[in-house]
């Protein structure tokens, strides 16, 4: 039987993302970082993983339009043309990374008509694989894998990042409040540690589409959900690196009621 059009770029990506991986630990804490356009920081190997992660999902389906975070800056935002794009962090937690801090990632995502179809996580801390996307499973170095069913409470743990918008500071305090806090440094491990059952819940104020769009395929299969504080980023219609900030909660049902009770929106 003839792989489906996405399970043949399921395949793809899988390899094309674990072929980085023995240069993401080479350079691991080694690689310099210095700081982008925008503030943030790079290094030579965000570049190259991108770089190749691209002529890998060019050569096997050059129709399909390619997005990352390390594209060179443009003046207007590119439009989603292609039934099939790509969406890619090819290191997500930078900061982590050149500082020789496990907690960073390879995201790379498959969106279908601008929709989460497909997530593959590289999970450096780990060495594991993260991967699923909807009506296709969830899974942990390929054991099946879903979200904390538990009612929330004190005792739950919460990915979070102090917001960037001092503006949202009172909402980060009465997270702190509430809940046990793990700041991991990298956004796409916060979801996806929710979606595989690590952590129990997410509240973001910081993301962009691509620290989002890997891990967002993962959580409706995984048994959690996501409620988006402001305008959901899918379907993706368009591509800028100067996109608006992502804010969202995630977890499971219980849990996300909870998390817009104690924001208080």
């Amino acid at each position: 039987m003839s792989l489906s059009e996405i399970e043949q770029r399921i395949e793809v990506a899988k390899q094309a993302v674990m072929a980085e991986t023995a240069l993401m630990h080479r350079e691991f804490g080694r690689a310099r970082a210095e700081i982008k356009h925008d503030g943030t920081k790079v290094t030579p190997v965000d570049i190259a993983i991108s770089q190749h992660l691209q002529d890998a999902i060019a050569r096997a389906f050059p129709q399909d339009q390619f997005f990352s975070e390390e594209l060179t800056p443009t003046d207007t935002p590119t439009p989603v043309t292609s039934r099939f794009c790509w969406v890619c962090d090819p290191v997500d937690g930078t900061n982590n990374y050149a500082n020789g801090i496990s907690h960073c990632a390879i995201s790379l995502a498959l969106l279908e008509n601008g929709m989460p179809a497909y997530g593959v996580i590289y999970d450096l801390a780990r060495r594991s694989l993260i991967h699923g996307g909807p009506g296709r499973g969830v899974w942990d170095a390929d054991k099946p894998a879903k979200a904390r069913p538990e009612a929330p409470s004190h005792h739950s743990l919460i990915g979070f990042h102090s917001p960037v918008d001092k503006s949202y500071a009172a909402e980060g305090k009465r997270v702190i409040e509430h809940f046990k806090i793990r700041g991991l440094g990298s956004s796409t491990l916060h979801l996806a540690y929710a979606s595989i059952g690590l952590i129990d819940g997410v509240v973001e104020h910081n993301n962009k589409v691509w620290d989002i769009a890997a891990a967002a395929a993962l959580v409706e299969e995984s048994g959690s959900s996501i409620f988006y504080l402001n305008q959901s980023p899918f379907p993706l219609k368009e591509f800028t690196l100067k996109a608006g900030r992502v804010q969202y909660v995630a977890g499971n049902a219980a849990t996300v009621a909870k998390l817009r009770e104690v924001l208080g929106r």
